[in-house]
C-alpha cells in the first residue's frame, strides 16, 4: 500500500483515497483443496500470477458479489482462476479498527479467508504490515500497542507478535509460501525505531520477524519489500545497510505502478538488486487506472513480459476486484456497473 507511482498521468494517491472514503464506508452498504504447501522449490517452478484481494471479505459482508466476463454472478476466486490467477496476497494488522477499508485483517480473519484461497488450489502469500492500519512507502507507524516501547522491548515484541500469527496459520493448515516481513519498507518499520537511519535497529526488529517465521514455517519465502524501485538510490540505500548489519531475506519484492512505456527499465533496476545480493524477485503490487482500462492492460502485459524476460518469478495485482461504493479507489480491475472484469484482467492471458 502507498502514494501511487508517477507515470505522467497526474494519479491521486491510494492512501488520499482511502482516507476519503473511510467516513462513509461504514454506511454503505471452488476447487480441491491442495495436498500440501507449496514449497519454495515449486512455487518458482513456473510464473505466479497473483492477486492482493484482501478487501473481499468485507465487501462480501456489505453484499457485493463478482460476475465473471459472460455476466453470470460467480465465486470470486473461481472468477480470478479463469484468468490463470494461482496466488492471493493478503495483509494482516495487529490490532486493526472495524472500519471496512481501513481496518479488519487481524490474523484470525486473514486465516479465514485463507482456507477459501487454499480450497481453490491457490497459494498464499502473507503480507505484514507491522502496523494497525495501512503501512507504507510514505508511513511507516508503529501499532499503537508498541508505539512507546524502546528497540530491545519492540524486538521482543516483534518475536512474540511473529510467533503467534504465524501459528494462527500453521494451526489453520494454511502456512504461506512467501511472507512479506513489512510493506513498502523503504523508510525502515515501526519507525523511529526500526528506521532506516538506525540500520541495527531495523535490521534487529526483521531478523526477529524472519527467525520466527522459519521457526513455524522453515518453507516459506521470506520476503523484503520496497515500493518505487525506479529509485534505484533508495533501493541500494536500504538493502546495502541491511545487507552489511546482517539482514536475513529470501527474496526482494517490489511494488510498481508505472505505464507501459517504464515497465521494462524498472523491471530491469529489480533485477540488478536481485542480482547484487544473489535473491530471486518478484512484483508484489501492481495496478492502474480503472477507467483507463486499455492502458492498463497494456502496462500489465508490459510488466509481465519485462519480468518474464529478466528472470522475475511473478506478478500480483493490488485490489482487482473493488468496486464503488465499497471504496473510491480508482484503480481496481471491475467495472463497478456491471460488476464484470474489465479489459485489464484480460492481461493475464495475453502475456
Amino acid at each position: 500500500m502507498h502514494p501511487t507511482e508517477a507515470s505522467g498521468s497526474g494519479r491521486i494517491s491510494r492512501r488520499t483515497l482511502l482516507k476519503a472514503t473511510t467516513a462513509t464506508a461504514g454506511a454503505i452498504a471452488t476447487a480441491t483443496a491442495l495436498a500440501e504447501l507449496e514449497t519454495p522449490a515449486n512455487a518458482a517452478a513456473g510464473f505466479v500470477k497473483g492477486v492482493d484481494i484482501s478487501w473481499v471479505p468485507q465487501m462480501e459482508a456489505r453484499g457485493f458479489s463478482w460476475r465473471n466476463a459472460s455476466g453470470q454472478t460467480q465465486d470470486i476466486l473461481a472468477v480470478l482462476k479463469g484468468y490463470g490467477i494461482t496466488a492471493v496476497r493478503l495483509r494482516t494488522f495487529v490490532n486493526p479498527s472495524s472500519s471496512p477499508t481501513d481496518g479488519h485483517c487481524s490474523i484470525n480473519e486473514v486465516a479465514a479467508f485463507a482456507k477459501r484461497v487454499k480450497a481453490a488450489g491457490m497459494s498464499i502469500m502473507l503480507d505484514y504490515m507491522f502496523g494497525d492500519t495501512w503501512n507504507s512507502v510514505g508511513v511507516q507507524n508503529p501499532p499503537a500497542a508498541w508505539r512507546n516501547m524502546s528497540y530491545s522491548q519492540m524486538r521482543t515484541a516483534m518475536s512474540t507478535y511473529v510467533s503467534q500469527t504465524m501459528t494462527v496459520m500453521k494451526n489453520n493448515d494454511v502456512l504461506p509460501t512467501w511472507v512479506q516481513i513489512g510493506n513498502e519498507i523503504n523508510s525502515g518499520i515501526c519507525r523511529p525505531v526500526g528506521s532506516v537511519s538506525s540500520p541495527a535497529q531495523l535490521t534487529g526488529l526483521l531478523n526477529a520477524a524472519y527467525d520466527q517465521v522459519k521457526a513455524v514455517s522453515p518453507n516459506s519465502t521470506v520476503c523484503v519489500h520496497l515500493a518505487q524501485p525506479q529509485k534505484y538510490d533508495v533501493m541500494t540505500t536500504f538493502f546495502s545497510r541491511y545487507a552489511a548489519n546482517g539482514g536475513k531475506w529470501d527474496m526482494s519484492v517490489f511494488s510498481s505502478y508505472g505505464s507501459a512505456d517504464v515497465a521494462a527499465g524498472i523491471v530491469g533496476n529489480m533485477r540488478k538488486i536481485s542480482d547484487a545480493y544473489g535473491k530471486p524477485f518478484l512484483q508484489s503490487e501492481f495496478g492502474g487506472r480503472v477507467d483507463r482500462a486499455a492502458s492498463t492492460r497494456a502496462a500489465l502485459v508490459a510488466y509481465t513480459k519485462a519480468l518474464k524476460d529478466h528472470g522475475g518469478q511473478g506478478i500480483f495485482y493490488w485490489e482487482p476486484e473493488c468496486m464503488s461504493p465499497f471504496t473510491g479507489y480508482t484503480m481496481g480491475a471491475w467495472d463497478s456497473a456491471t460488476q464484470r472484469p474489465t479489459v485489464i484482467m484480460d492481461g493475464f492471458t495475453q502475456a
